[in-house]
């Protein structure tokens, strides 16, 4: 126990740990999301980013909480996940009752960006907690100890989600939706994905960035007609990356578009005949 306790202690000190200004992450912006997400954080509204799966929600927010100096609190949701996970609670230390703050408390006390990523995989109590923190009050009930703690001013909260992989059983309320100020993401078009691993993968030929891109957008029309979901932009880097340490290209193909995203022989054949016409 005394084990965890300072662990957690540690990322608390982790927390309130400013960004490195020395090393900014790389984002390539899209549309309007860098001006709508600060005019956001002037007013101190909480924000939903969506998208489909790596489209580069969360290289936006990295980017964004370097750009705003605010460091930046990030909870990967999942079904088991519960209120107390994120508040806090109360655990024994010998033979006393301490009570441990959990990330969300911590950055409401710091000041941090705190971004709930994919937040309709967490259980309902945990949704329902935010709610008086994402209107005029800012407040964090901490049930279990009685009381309510003021955000701190430069507070703020980011959640994300995947709206393809949604259902009546596991989506947002419209009442949660309608609590923050929303921003659409998407695949980048193609000049951005070309600049996006030219910035990746310095080290990987123009030519074969070009053939990249133009592969992975092609594969993408496969989605919904057999693929569950798309080629992502992600899944371009680590292709980019695989070809880089000296895989072939049909082979890094393979291994990060194709094996990852099905299982099924025939639409896996059908995604290596679209990387064969590109790279043979």
């Amino acid at each position: 126990m005394k084990k965890l306790l300072n662990r957690l202690r540690g990322v608390e000190r982790d927390i309130l740990q400013q960004p490195d200004e020395s090393n900014a992450p790389y984002y390539e912006a899209q549309a309007n999301e860098v001006e709508i997400f600060e005019a956001a954080y002037k007013k101190r509204l909480p924000v939903m980013l969506k998208g489909p799966t790596g489209c580069g929600k969360t290289r936006f927010l990295e980017y964004m909480a370097h750009r705003l100096h605010r460091p930046l609190v990030t909870v990967s949701c999942h079904e088991d996940l519960t209120s107390s996970d994120l508040v806090g609670r109360f655990l024994l230390e010998g033979e006393q009752t301490v009570w441990q703050d959990g990330p969300l408390t911590r950055a409401v006390k710091a000041g941090a960006i705190c971004y709930l990523d994919e937040i309709v995989e967490a259980r309902t109590d945990s949704t329902v907690i935010i709610h008086p923190l994402t209107d005029h009050r800012r407040q964090l009930p901490l049930e279990k100890r009685g009381m309510e703690i003021e955000a701190h001013e430069d507070f703020m909260l980011v959640i994300s989600y995947n709206p393809g992989y949604q259902t009546v059983l596991k989506d947002l309320k419209p009442s949660t939706k309608q609590r923050f100020i929303g921003i659409n993401f998407d695949y980048p078009n193609e000049e951005i994905e070309r600049k996006i691993l030219r910035s990746e993968v310095p080290e990987l030929p123009e030519e074969l960035a070009h053939k990249l891109v133009a592969a992975g957008r092609k594969a993408r029309t496969l989605k919904d007609h057999g693929l569950e979901e798309a080629t992502s932009t992600r899944a371009l880097v680590y292709a980019a990356n695989m070809m880089s340490a000296g895989i072939a290209p049909i082979e890094a193909c393979r291994a990060a578009m194709v094996n990852p995203i099905t299982d099924d022989p025939e639409l896996a054949e059908a995604l290596m005949e679209i990387f064969r016409a590109h790279f043979e």
